[in-house]
């Protein structure tokens, strides 16, 4: 990827037109779009009047829906409707659903009658769906047709359909019998029935489906395009790999925020604003920090032991901290093996034992360092206390934090909730009750 010059910055603060279209020569619309989103709404609109129409099109649908809301703010009335009018119905569905209410009525109320119907149509079907998500300009043939009429069909209608690269069979009764492939009837010859090509056994998705379930599904067959049905198997849309890849995206994201213990945030993140981001991330941390309060009573708890064993105090945080970082990885790879569909909450005997052994291992491993140092720093008892606590901290551990988001599945909540900091707090509690109970046995 070029880098972006030094002097478009310059170029677009001098309102140079000639100059600003020079440097967006060199980039493709992806980088466009990548570098409208590091710039003000002024800044944006200039850029934006020196695109070429067609190629500002392919920019705009790269966007965020944030920043698409941001660009179209800046745009007289024509062009923006002009714009709108040429997105495909699914890339808009996209923009609308992210927008305020007035937003969606203006830009619905500029719409030509065809495009405005299909764009009220998806907007109808409930989120997180495939119809939201789907286009509905999809190309279907009966059965009956040639090869020779289908590829007609496809000159005819390619330019206005969402992909030519999957095609749906219908029958008499408009029926899903199947889809075929552009690469089947280029090879096939002319004379040859469409049917006889067909493949019966094409995944598909039904428009009511989870659309994270369909865009894994088209990750996993490794095909372009998803035919999708109502259900009276008749085919309203067509659900592509580019949108199955956005979504996807949009999916590991989130997991990715909660994961780190914060609400998940849409848009790019230079553009978004910093009251933003705090909020979304001090919801989890508020919850953290109560949570955290185990710990203080936990120390309570054995105030009294360890005014007897000062040494102890200083083991506190490799302890703490070393079942903390085998929890967090025994969550994290637990929320990805799920999400990838490797393991699901009956598995949980499964896991539970496997993280158990993989702990022990660690445990054993990083035990003999804790051995080391407790007995250099303060006597073979405290070397043997911090070993052993370490090794059932890490069976521990491994195994409630690989266990703890399969009981979320299982309770319909999402496992990227399990966060590696909530983890991490909860082990920190238990953790220190387990150092003192061991300590109570080893040194009285």
């Amino acid at each position: 990827m070029p880098e972006l010059p030094e002097d478009l910055l310059d170029a677009i603060e001098l309102g140079d037109v000639k100059a600003i279209a020079r440097h967006l020569e060199e980039l493709a619309p992806h980088e466009i779009a990548e570098e409208l989103t590091r710039l003000d709404a002024v800044e944006s609109a200039l850029v934006w009047r020196v695109l070429p129409k067609d190629e500002a099109l392919e920019v705009f649908e790269e966007l965020d829906a944030a920043t698409q809301q941001l660009v179209l703010s800046g745009m007289r009335d024509q062009a923006f409707r002009d714009l709108l009018e040429r997105m495909d119905p699914d890339d808009r569905v996209r923009l609308l659903g992210e927008a305020p209410a007035s937003f969606v009525k203006k830009v619905l109320a500029g719409l030509s009658p065809k495009e405005r119907k299909m764009t009220a149509e998806l907007l109808g079907y409930p989120e997180e769906t495939v119809g939201r998500y789907m286009s509905p300009e999809v190309i279907v043939t009966p059965e009956t047709s040639t090869v020779s009429e289908v590829l007609a069909t496809i000159r005819k209608k390619g330019k206005t359909a969402e992909t030519v690269a999957v095609l749906a069979v219908v029958d008499k009764q408009r029926r899903f019998l199947g889809s075929v492939d552009l690469t089947e009837l280029v090879m096939a010859d002319e004379d040859t029935l469409v049917s006889a090509i067909t493949d019966p056994d094409a995944s598909t998705a039904l428009v009511t489906d989870d659309v994270e379930s369909a865009a894994r599904l088209l990750q996993d067959t490794n095909h372009l395009a998803l035919i999708v049905l109502d259900t009276d198997n008749r085919v309203v849309g067509i659900f592509t790999v580019d949108d199955a890849i956005d979504i996807i995206e949009e999916a590991n994201s989130e997991d990715f925020a909660r994961q780190a213990a914060s609400l998940p945030s849409s848009g790019h993140y230079l553009s978004g604003k910093v009251f933003t981001l705090a909020r979304l991330r001090i919801v989890w941390l508020l919850f953290l920090i109560v949570a955290a309060t185990l710990t203080v009573s936990v120390l309570q708890l054995f105030e009294s032991s360890l005014e007897k064993f000062t040494a102890l105090a200083l083991f506190m945080p490799m302890l703490i901290g070393t079942g903390g970082n085998v929890g967090a990885q025994a969550a994290t790879s637990a929320v990805r093996a799920i999400a990838l569909g490797e393991v699901r909450p009956q598995d949980v005997l499964r896991v539970a034992w496997r993280e158990s052994r993989v702990g022990l291992l660690l445990g054993v491993g990083l035990g003999l360092v804790g051995m080391v140092a407790g007995w250099l720093v303060a006597s073979w008892q405290v070397g043997a206390t911090v070993a052993i606590a370490i090794l059932v901290v890490c069976m521990w551990a491994a195994t409630v934090g690989a266990v703890m988001p399969l009981a979320a599945k299982a309770m319909k909540i999402d496992p990227a909730v399990i966060s590696a900091p909530m983890v991490t707090t909860l082990v920190d509690a238990t953790g220190l009750i387990i150092y003192f109970l061991v300590a109570g046995l080893i040194l009285g």
